[in-house]
């Protein structure tokens, strides 16, 4: 067993000047993510666990991770175990992927292997297949939880373990300000937003403390003072995604941004694509001619929107007067 330090080491910048300027206040803030650097991960997440786990008191060598896929490619977790000695567990559901696993992973001496989907109910919570099937304490140094879809319920079903820390994937389309989280379905994969983990980390006791392009990483409360940030708000931890959707007075949908499907082939959407109304109908609604209210109570009855028929009646009403009106004139 590696022997880890019992006391943590001081924060950069924790004696800093308080931060004056946004921009300022950014920089303390994500400190961490300049210690982002890849091993095994996409986005510097190796760089960032090992500076935060350097930091954290009575660590005691255990890690998790799943869909563990081989073990190394894309792993949060592989360079602990290759580097630091670390014991890890590895879940993998899928047959074929577990077997590549169980053939080839490098450290089997310090790998604990369990074939099966996590869920977050019975037998498939992570509480049971950790505690039922290994020896790991209760409080690993590490989770990381990367399922591309149900990552939100599967933590939030986690009631026994005590990770310290907790890497867990969002949706990086989604902006800070969006609350959305997918149903709780294994067929199901769209992710959940940033700001929903964020939520959920904090009924949980966990805060936040980096944030990386696809992940989210929290530590138990009882550790946060360590890192000496100042402002763990998702809005400063995290530079929102610039897909934006909005819409002019006259009826127009902007788009802004990449606005594409990352991935399926990035698939975008065009500002044509996304337009409700036609051509025709796009100015204000006051200016309207009865021809264009019609048309445009057509669309709202194709949409099953029972304000089409009162627009229809107000429209024949409004034509029927006119007519009778231009007929006594005349006369």
């Amino acid at each position: 067993m590696p022997q880890f330090d019992s006391e943590p080491a001081a924060a950069p910048g924790a004696s800093a000047p308080p931060p004056c300027t946004l921009a300022a206040l950014k920089l303390q803030s994500r400190w961490l993510t300049q210690f982002a650097a890849n091993v095994t991960s996409q986005f510097g997440e190796n760089g960032i666990i090992a500076k935060a786990l350097s930091l954290l008191p009575g660590r005691n060598g255990w890690c998790v991770e799943f869909g563990a896929g081989n073990g190394v490619r894309d792993s949060n977790t592989f360079d602990l175990v290759d580097r630091e000695d670390y014991d890890v567990v590895l879940i993998e559901g899928h047959p074929a992927r577990f077997a590549k696993l169980a053939a080839g992973y490098p450290h089997k001496n310090r790998a604990h292997l369990i074939q099966s989907y996590v869920g977050w109910s019975g037998e498939s919570r992570l509480d049971s297949l950790l505690l039922g099937q290994t020896r790991m304490p209760i409080n690993p140094d590490l989770i990381s939880i990367d399922v591309d879809g149900n990552d939100f319920h599967i933590w939030s079903a986690v009631v026994d373990l005590r990770p310290k820390l907790v890497l867990i994937e969002f949706n990086p389309t989604m902006s800070n300000s969006v609350d959305f989280v997918q149903p709780a379905d294994l067929k199901c994969q769209q992710g959940s937003s940033p700001s929903s983990l964020v939520k959920l980390g904090k009924e949980k006791g966990y805060e936040l403390i980096a944030a990386t392009e696809i992940n989210l990483l929290f530590t138990d409360q009882r550790y946060y003072t360590l890192f000496s940030i100042p402002d763990n708000s998702l809005e400063l931890m995290r530079d929102d995604v610039p897909n934006h959707i909005s819409f002019a007075y006259d009826g127009t949908v902007i788009l802004s941004g990449d606005c594409s499907l990352p991935w399926h082939a990035s698939l975008r959407l065009t500002p044509r694509k996304v337009q409700l109304l036609p051509r025709m109908l796009r100015e204000g609604f006051d200016d309207y001619s009865i021809f264009q209210k019609l048309i445009f109570a057509s669309i709202l009855l194709w949409n099953r929107n029972e304000n089409g028929w009162v627009m229809i009646r107000n429209a024949i009403r409004k034509s029927t007067g006119r007519a009778d009106r231009e007929r006594s004139i005349s006369s």
